[in-house]
């Protein structure tokens, strides 16, 4: 399963970025290959300072080893090896009404001495990050996740939107990082699935990526704006990183595991700004948007 499922990001971060760069038009990827001194490497590809994208990355890896006492100690196992692999994505638009997207798709081996799997499990998910809200944008997000959960039994978008919603929440501000999309982890074989029904919905989800997110991308990405537009993304922006430096167990689980840093926090945004208690006008597009991330709704 892990080889199969390598082969398949590698091939996905191949005809994402491709796209993306098609998309900005400017920019380019630039590619680093990294390895990990206990075992396995990757290969990132980050794009800056681009017409549409001013920051992201499309980065793949796939490392093993012993797992760290540290994460024995939050998977509640024993002296274990552990082999994990997968692709993760995030975009930084330039444009402040083009969202910020990210996604993630994962897989995850566990072995005892003998070098027997002892556990194995799926897991990612995507969501996207607005700091304007058009709520057709939202939809049209919403149904490609749903559309490609409707075709796998295995996959129920409603408990995957409700636990995006939940995961993607910045709790010491009592709102979400975005308006979700689905985020789904630990997905094993059982009695009524197979590790083959996980993977054929995982590649079916990454495969759907770019038709989530690139047409938002290309009806918004020339829309006229202000410097207010761009502060109010900035401060948005500061939201972001507070979740991923604070409850993002992805940026924990490479900490923890001697991962790449530079890799790890490709996700950090350029430009950002915290200004001391700020609110928007109410009845602001500004306030209109922390209105629905106080209260995460249905959008379809």
């Amino acid at each position: 399963m892990k080889e199969k499922f390598y082969s398949f990001i590698l091939e996905l971060q191949d005809t994402i970025s491709g796209t993306l760069e098609k998309l900005d038009g400017v920019a380019s990827f630039k590619q680093d290959l990294w390895e990990r001194e206990e075992g396995g490497g990757g290969r990132s590809r980050v794009i800056e300072n681009g017409a549409v994208f001013e920051k992201g990355g499309v980065n793949i890896s796939a490392v093993h080893g012993p797992l760290p006492v540290s994460m024995q100690n939050y998977f509640k196992v024993n002296d274990v090896d552990f082999y994990a692999t997968g692709l993760s994505l995030v975009l930084h638009p330039k444009n402040p009404f083009v969202p910020t997207v990210h996604c993630n798709f994962r897989y995850f081996e566990m072995y005892d001495e003998t070098g027997r799997i002892v556990d194995s499990w799926f897991g990612g998910g995507l969501d996207l990050t607005p700091y304007y809200l058009f709520e057709e944008d939202a939809t049209h997000f919403h149904k490609i996740c749903k559309m490609v959960c409707d075709r796998h039994e295995v996959a129920d978008y409603a408990l995957f939107k409700k636990k995006c919603d939940e995961y993607f929440h910045n709790s010491h501000r009592n709102e979400a990082r975005g308006i979700g999309g689905l985020f789904y982890d630990y997905c094993k074989a059982n009695e009524g699935f197979t590790m083959e029904d996980w993977y054929a919905f995982q590649i079916d989800m990454a495969s759907h990526f770019l038709e989530a997110y690139v047409p938002i991308v290309e009806k918004r990405k020339d829309l006229e704006y202000d410097q207010n537009h761009r502060d109010w993304q900035e401060i948005r922006r500061g939201r972001y990183v507070e979740f991923n430096l604070v409850h993002d167990k992805g940026t924990l689980f490479g900490l923890k595991t001697n991962g790449r840093i530079e890799s790890i926090l490709m996700s950090l945004p350029p430009h950002v700004q915290w200004k001391y208690d700020h609110h928007p006008v109410p009845e602001s597009p500004e306030h209109e948007l922390l209105k629905v991330l106080q209260n995460p709704k249905n959008w379809v």
